[in-house]
């Protein structure tokens, strides 16, 4: 008898501490302080895109606009920073995105069979054939920020899919990174373009402004470039890389705004 009022003693004791234990971890607080890369990536592109309206709207609007090169160079550098690994595949993209993106602005510029008839300004730097050099940077960061964008909120789309649900076939996967990132990169430009002229980055030679013509360009080159990103094998979660999109929309939002 003495046994049996022990042994239950014990199972109470055992299940009073499992209780305890489970209650203790769920609501034991979780403390995550780490800084990453993403974190100080995106800090110091606040920063410098704050700074960046601050000066052109209230004080040496020459100056910041002239400093366009370095915040662009700046911002490719902490996309490589905050890129997980910067393999063969991811730099053959890069250097694909800089070449292609001076490219098709020289035949844009030199023959306005792209694009339409526009010329460049003198504030982004050196030039090659009248068009800037980190033009092609800009296209980089354009292209893989959108890429990078779609791909993050396909792959959470899919995430909430039911486990047994039928999946997209690989060929539709591709159709979306490609054309809900080239669609992305048009509106991007459609954001920027008015702010471009008045900053003095390009100038369209038309009365009636930026052509169609023009956002049709850059959903086909754009839509190429995206096809290398898709198949290209290099990882493409980087936060940053959204968050710099949100970013700089916001910047030129609010220089189209009130500039």
């Amino acid at each position: 008898m003495n046994e049996r009022k022990e042994n239950i003693k014990n199972i109470n004791y055992v299940d009073y501490n499992s209780k305890s234990s489970i209650i203790n971890t769920q609501f034991q607080p979780i403390h995550n302080n780490s800084i990453t890369r993403n974190h100080i990536a995106t800090a110091i592109a606040i920063l410098f895109h704050v700074i960046g309206f601050i000066g052109i709207m209230f004080f040496d609007k020459d100056f910041f606009i002239r400093a366009t090169p370095i915040n662009l160079l700046l911002m490719f550098l902490l996309l490589l920073y905050t890129q997980k690994k910067l393999n063969a595949w991811m730099i053959l993209f890069t250097v694909t995105c800089i070449v292609a993106g001076v490219g098709v602005e020289i035949i844009g510029t030199k023959t306005g069979w792209l694009f339409g008839d526009y010329k460049y300004g003198n504030v982004l730097g050196p030039t090659i054939e009248n068009v800037p050099y980190v033009i092609g940077v800009n296209w980089f960061i354009v292209i893989y920020c959108s890429g990078v964008t779609i791909q993050i909120l396909l792959n959470k789309i899919l995430d909430k899919l039911p486990f047994d649900a039928e999946h997209p076939r690989p060929a539709l996967k591709a159709l979306s990174i490609v054309a809900d990132g080239a669609t992305l990169a048009v509106l991007f430009d459609w954001l920027i373009e008015p702010v471009a002229g008045k900053l003095g980055y390009w100038q369209w030679q038309s009365i009636l402004g930026t052509p169609f013509y023009n956002y049709l360009c850059w959903f086909m080159v754009s839509s190429l470039m995206l096809v290398i990103f898709h198949f290209a094998k290099f990882e493409k979660q980087n936060k940053f890389a959204v968050n710099l999109l949100l970013i700089q929309a916001m910047f030129f939002l609010l220089l189209r705004t009130f500039l």
